[in-house]
């Protein structure tokens, strides 16, 4: 079967173990179901996921100039401590900032190669995880807006890593740690204004991906430079194909790529 896409990062579904699902221009593919199928992948070109048109993708799925207007890729994005919509101050759009900044946000620590913390809102529990390929994770704070997440970030992030090391994750190389424990050692560093809201009696959630075969070597593709690429598919897990050939494909890294996709 052949399928043609937008490449936009894989739809998930918490279970006993993670499903995933690829929407393709006329399907939605439950990609679980392809394991241990041989898949093709065709570069076709990009297609900018904000304004639609077919021009060359510069970040997060958006071209040069979306990527510098459009307020669903503000600095506050990424460093949430930025965010200002809770004083009323625009960054690109006021309207859109208050719309997702003025909402409950969670501050948690999560297992995926090391214990990192992060920031996602309440909505996005546990998608966040599941995208970044944790095996465990634990709430520390619910707080009203993302800018108290922001800053309760910055303050942790002292004492522990905000980062996922990608390739340890994918071997599935993960460090032995009690997330209880880390949690409860950073109470003390929280930020004032963000104390009041420390959730007690938080339980670990555990999340299992479909994975047949760990990669040993971890071989990076690049769609757009190699242009057409088969493989094996052996496991999902955050937002990675895993292949036989140690091959990984991070869909979400490539938002905006037009793809053939051949299975057979």
């Amino acid at each position: 079967m052949q399928y043609q896409t937008v490449l936009k990062k894989m739809i998930t579904e918490l279970s006993s173990e993670v499903k995933y699902y690829l929407k393709t221009d006329n399907h939605i593919l439950n990609m679980n179901q392809l394991l241990d199928r041989e898949l093709e992948f065709t570069f076709n070109g990009t297609q900018c996921l904000c304004c639609g048109k077919e021009k060359k993708i510069y970040r997060q799925g958006f071209c040069y100039d979306c990527f510098y207007k459009s307020a669903q890729v503000g600095d506050w994005i990424m460093k949430p401590e930025l965010s200002k919509a809770h004083l009323n101050i625009e960054d690109r759009n006021l309207a859109y900032e208050k719309e997702v900044q003025l909402q409950p946000h969670i501050v948690y620590l999560a297992l995926s190669s090391n214990v990192k913390v992060g920031v996602t809102r309440k909505t996005q529990v546990p998608t966040r995880w599941i995208d970044q390929g944790a095996t465990k994770a634990v709430e520390i704070v619910e707080v009203p807006n993302r800018y108290l997440a922001g800053i309760t970030e910055v303050a942790l992030k002292e004492f522990v890593a905000d980062k996922t090391v990608w390739q340890k994750m994918l071997k599935n190389e993960i460090l032995d740690a009690d997330l209880l424990e880390e949690r409860e050692k950073l109470r003390k560093y929280i930020p004032q204004e963000a104390l009041p809201y420390f959730l007690d009696n938080r339980e670990i959630l555990e999340i299992n991906f479909p994975v047949l075969q760990y990669p040993k070597k971890i071989k990076s593709l690049n769609i757009e430079k190699q242009e057409t690429y088969s493989g094996k598919l052996k496991g999902i897990k955050g937002q990675y194909l895993i292949f036989e050939d140690n091959t990984v494909f991070n869909v979400r890294n490539n938002e905006g790529f037009k793809v053939i996709l051949d299975v057979n």
